[in-house]
């Protein structure tokens, strides 16, 4: 693939533009820097709160979309094992480079949600705590498109019972 490096096959930047899902990746931290510059703005100016709200609430609102299609993508593709924690959290299916700054952005913008919630408590900056919606399904995009996962494993089928009733069957204190 373009962008990788030859030796452990890792992007050299995650958000270069040949790298698989880089636009994934400079969406969730565009959507992480206006989160970081509108709450800074309202924590120290009243004016900005409804920007910020406003903000938040369209951030929320594209993680919800985000989230959509990152679980109707990863429903999909049938024939790999999928785990919330490899879809959303990148765990062991994305390069180290890309898990990084995809968790990267989803703790800042966790972070920064909070602390401006703290500083500015019952206000419209509560709605901040719902942006980092934003950066997990980003992630879970950037993971049911570009992920790695196992083939998938099914379950063994189960043993059909033996005609014995429960009757006749020991139970467990039962000692013959």
């Amino acid at each position: 693939m373009n962008g990788e490096r030859p030796n452990d096959g890792e992007p050299a930047v995650p958000t270069d533009r040949d790298s698989p899902g880089a636009g994934i990746l400079r969406a969730s931290w565009a959507g992480t820097a206006v989160l970081v510059v509108t709450s800074v703005l309202a924590v120290l100016f009243e004016e900005a709160r409804a920007v910020a709200a406003i903000v938040d609430l369209l951030l929320f609102a594209g993680g919800i979309v985000a989230f959509g299609i990152a679980f109707f993508t990863a429903v999909r593709r049938t024939d790999d094992e999928i785990g919330i924690g490899g879809l959303f959290f990148l765990q062991g299916t994305a390069p180290k480079a890309v898990q990084r700054q995809f968790m990267a952005s989803l703790v800042i913008e966790v972070i920064v949600a909070v602390t401006a919630a703290a500083l500015r408590p019952f206000t419209s900056l509560a709605f901040g705590i719902l942006v980092p919606m934003w950066g997990l399904a980003l992630a879970g995009v950037w993971g049911a498109r570009y992920g790695t996962f196992g083939p998938r494993v099914l379950p063994e089928p189960r043993r059909a019972r033996t005609g014995r009733s429960a009757r006749e069957d020991p139970s467990p204190g039962d000692s013959d």
